[in-house]
């Protein structure tokens, strides 16, 4: 993503001659030394060429509007060169070459890519997708979109430039401008690889840039309650009502294993009785929508 050199040198074709005696004008454009040659689709004769200064010889009018066209084509080289090295990380010979001659296709992106991946997840919101996730992928986009504009000064970037490097700069830029601890980086990491898997499923690039890349993340010892420390919780008096029913939701937590979310979602519907004469909770988790079985239910379980 450094500035490139650019060079372009118009020649004559002159071991190939038309009908009327004249030599095609070739164009040869050259970036970092990567090397391009393609007609310009103008002639002239052999004899009013000046091959040192690249133009036609002299001053006379049809000298002066060769020069003149040829001026135009150096012009819109010079503009398609800046576009591309405006929109991509790096630029080559070609890339220029055929956005000028109309060659080029559009090429697919990362941030692009990353927003209609949101905006069709965001669709799936309450079906498969929880709320949370729907944050996370929203986040990990503005972080993208962050770094890009801190360490590349660009505002997107094509798929098929992303490569080794990009990845390792995005971790480290979590972990030092954004903060990040090692595993937050490693969640932002895992929704980034996510993309690029959208990516290289579809033909949009060849290479994976996350080969040999690991994501790191952090055990993280969350504790546990003793017996005796939720008895404690089972037998504490409190004054209010709503931290009654708080522990009650808690200790029902800890007894049956379910997590917040499944527990906000109990509805009377989710208690029967199974074959055993027992009031068995019957449910699907919501983030992994795996069927959930759990019987013995206590009082403050009741619905």
């Amino acid at each position: 993503m450094s500035k490139s050199t650019f060079r372009i040198l118009f020649y004559l074709r002159k071991n190939y001659l038309n009908k009327s005696g004249k030599a095609g004008i070739m164009i040869r454009l050259t970036v970092n030394g990567d090397m391009v040659q393609f007609s310009s689709k103008l002639d002239i004769e052999p004899s009013l060429w000046d091959t040192k200064a690249g133009k036609a010889a002299g001053n006379s009018v049809k000298a002066r509007q060769m020069n003149s066209m040829l001026e135009d084509i150096r012009t819109a080289l010079s503009n398609h060169y800046r576009y591309v090295e405006s929109r991509d990380s790096f630029v080559t010979a070609e890339k220029v070459r055929n956005a000028f001659l109309g060659y080029e296709v559009r090429q697919q992106t990362l941030l692009e890519l990353f927003k209609q991946h949101n905006e069709d997840a965001s669709k799936l919101n309450g079906i498969s997708k929880a709320p949370a996730t729907l944050v996370k992928y929203d986040r990990t986009y503005r972080r993208l979109e962050e770094f890009m504009k801190v360490k590349y000064k660009v505002s997107d970037i094509a798929l098929r430039e992303i490569d080794h490097k990009f990845v390792t700069d995005f971790e480290f830029y979590l972990r030092t401008v954004s903060r990040c601890n090692e595993n937050t980086t490693g969640k932002f990491m895992q929704i980034f690889r996510k993309i690029v898997l959208i990516a290289k499923n579809n033909g949009w690039i060849t290479i994976d840039p996350f080969a040999n890349y690991h994501i790191h993340m952090k055990a993280v010892d969350r504790g546990y309650l003793t017996e005796q420390e939720l008895e404690r919780i089972l037998q504490k008096d409190f004054n209010s009502r709503r931290l009654e029913q708080v522990r009650d939701v808690f200790i029902f937590s800890c007894f049956t294993g379910l997590s917040y979310v499944d527990v906000k979602n109990l509805t009377k519907e989710n208690v029967c009785i199974s074959f055993d004469g027992k009031q068995w909770l019957r449910l699907h988790r919501q983030k992994t929508s795996n069927p959930f079985g759990q019987a013995g239910l206590s009082p403050l379980a009741t619905i």
